[in-house]
């Protein structure tokens, strides 16, 4: 394990992050990352990062990629002020509106930059797994786009709670599998995925969601979804006048929040923060704080932190918001957090709901409640910081929280 006690060291890992060093040949961020999977899955692993290697910056996959994302996609996605929000908060509130792209969230941006690879490395179906939802949706959609046969797995829980989400999956012609395995959410859809994956590497492409699971996945959804954070950074400059004084995402995984932070890492005066789900508590069980809460441990093939107890045992997890209920995090987001770079902090359920309810009146914006905890977050450091100008990634939009929200905020009301 590196020192990173040393401030001199961080500083120097810092500047090796800055200049694009991470991951390094065997798929490491610090100490994070790396590739902890079953022998039959290496080659697969190899041939994608050999996939990668040979297309991601080609042109012709870059021309194809660019015109997806600007004609079907929607790109770029607007920077919006909230106009009320400021007044209220005492800061200048600006919100990258990922949940006005295709499919309704960040989540089309990785989704359909794996679906045009997996198409040049010869994929005959593709398998992902999903949460909240947004990401079977996007892998649903990009999939019809590109007619390839979809299967996404779902855990139970998250079937119940996201069934929006399920009908708009299996109207796109993908085939939606129940996990009653495990705790039936995020991770027990993980686990499934990379089974089904195991049988059949070389003709099924496993179209990960977000910055987790064995190198190079974690670098690949980065570099898709840093889009994010690029447009951003160019609209601020335009539109308010210079880059802000903070920068936040919400963090489950960490896919938005990868890719809104990483083009503002080497912006030495932007303070960047990440905001997990503390859920009801600090105990194990009752949030998924894992950058908060967690100890160094192998999750789903990658070195991370993840929320564990004393004998190694990964942890069943709670929040309101299905997108983020997940016991580990990217190791990027690892490392990040280590160095000193990113700070990330947790808001609950409760404080969440309360965002999103004053993010739904104030502005005529109903927000995913994965997106309502970074909001609650800006609130608490406008307070703090009169005056400042503050960016947001709205990651999604809440359309299939309703099911939820129906059961919370609205209960009694309708």
């Amino acid at each position: 394990m590196m020192n990173f006690d040393n401030e001199a060291n961080r500083a120097d890992l810092l500047e090796r992050e800055i200049r694009g060093e991470f991951p390094d040949d065997k798929g490491r961020y610090g100490p994070f990352g790396g590739r902890y999977v079953p022998e039959t899955l290496i080659p697969a692993l190899e041939r994608l990062d050999a996939g990668i290697k040979r297309w991601l910056k080609d042109p012709e996959y870059q021309a194809e990629l660019t015109r997806e994302l600007n004609t079907w996609v929607g790109r770029p996605t607007p920077l919006s002020y909230a106009h009320t929000l400021s007044a209220r908060w005492g800061a200048h509130v600006w919100m990258k509106r990922e949940d006005l792209a295709h499919t309704g969230a960040h989540k089309i941006n990785s989704a359909m930059g794996q679906a045009l690879l997996a198409k040049r490395l010869g994929a005959k179906r593709v398998v992902a797994e999903t949460g909240a939802g947004q990401h079977g949706v996007a892998s649903a959609a990009a999939c019809a786009r590109l007619g390839l046969p979809c299967t996404v797995y779902m855990g139970a829980v998250d079937i119940e709670r996201q069934a929006p989400n399920v009908g708009r999956m299996k109207l796109m012609g993908a085939t939606v599998v129940p996990v009653t395995g495990g705790d039936q959410t995020l991770r027990a859809a993980v686990d499934e995925a990379i089974r089904d994956w195991v049988t059949d590497p070389n003709g099924t492409y496993y179209l990960l969601g977000s910055a987790i699971g064995p190198h190079p996945y974690p670098y690949l959804v980065r570099e898709l979804q840093s889009i994010i954070g690029r447009e951003s950074r160019q609209q601020m400059l335009a539109q308010a006048g210079g880059l802000p004084q903070a920068v936040y995402a919400c963090v489950g995984g960490g896919s938005n929040a990868i890719g809104m932070f990483y083009p503002f890492v080497g912006d030495k005066d932007v303070e960047i923060y990440g905001v997990e789900a503390g859920g009801r508590g600090s105990g194990l069980g009752d949030n998924s704080a894992t950058l908060s809460y967690g100890t160094p441990g192998v999750l789903q093939g990658a070195f991370s932190l993840l929320l564990q107890d004393a004998h190694g045992q990964i942890q069943e997890t709670h929040s309101v918001s299905a997108g983020l209920d997940y016991p580990g995090v990217g190791p990027e987001h690892a490392f990040l957090k280590t160095i000193g770079r990113v700070s990330y902090e947790s808001i609950g359920d409760d404080e969440s709901l309360e965002a999103l309810e004053e993010l739904s009146q104030a502005e005529g914006i109903l927000p995913a409640i994965e997106t309502a905890h970074a909001f609650a977050a800006v609130r608490a450091y406008a307070k703090r910081h009169p005056g400042s100008r503050i960016l947001v990634g709205l990651s999604g939009r809440g359309d299939k929280d309703m099911p939820t929200l129906t059961r919370t905020l609205l209960k009694g009301k309708l």
